[in-house]
């Protein structure tokens, strides 16, 4: 299962180890495989939220956020109106940035709108075949084709606040792209 240092103690990706919140999430959630609809709905929200900010924020305000967002329930968030909107705005407790949040009620109303749900949508978009896995975070990209064509076609779409650097944010919290670094102990075989 990976590698261990020296302590005993799993060698992660560097960013993995600089703050607790950061070691769940690096642990537990990034680079998982993630299918569900409203799972990932919650992702692209977030990724869009903590664009310009630390991911360290969103963290730690991720509970806020899912409490503020219905619980990222995409059929919920499409139903949100003015008056939500603006208790948003006023909740101290989530990232309060107004093109933020009309974007990801926005959002919501275009995933109902998919055929073939937004989970299909998105890992339609994953790279296909072998991969070399990254020796250090320096060899982390920050985009990729597949995540710049992934942009384009969900703006295309209607989406909005999902660039190419966005999408590849996303495509690696969700498990589409493993770019765990070689020697971290959830690099896969």
């Amino acid at each position: 299962m990976g590698r261990v240092s020296v302590s005993g103690v799993p060698t992660r990706c560097a960013w993995g180890d600089s703050a607790p919140e950061y070691v769940a999430y690096h642990d537990e959630e990034w680079g998982t495989p993630l299918h569900a609809d409203d799972a990932l709905f919650e992702r692209m929200c977030l990724e869009a939220f903590q664009s310009g900010l630390a991911w360290i924020t969103i963290l730690r305000k991720r509970p806020a956020f899912r409490a503020a967002f219905a619980g990222f329930s995409i059929d919920a968030v499409a139903e949100f109106d003015a008056d939500d909107e603006a208790r948003l705005m006023a909740d101290a407790g989530i990232v309060r940035n107004r093109a933020k949040i009309t974007a990801a009620v926005r959002n919501a109303r275009t995933a109902q709108q998919q055929p073939e749900g937004l989970s299909a949508l998105l890992w339609s978009f994953a790279p296909t075949g072998p991969r070399t896995r990254p020796a250090t975070l320096a060899d982390v990209p920050a985009t990729s084709p597949e995540s710049v064509a992934m942009a384009r076609e969900l703006k295309r779409r209607g989406f909005v606040f999902v660039g190419p650097t966005t999408g590849y944010a996303l495509m690696q919290a969700t498990g589409m792209v493993d770019d765990h670094v070689a020697d971290c102990f959830r690099a896969f075989p």
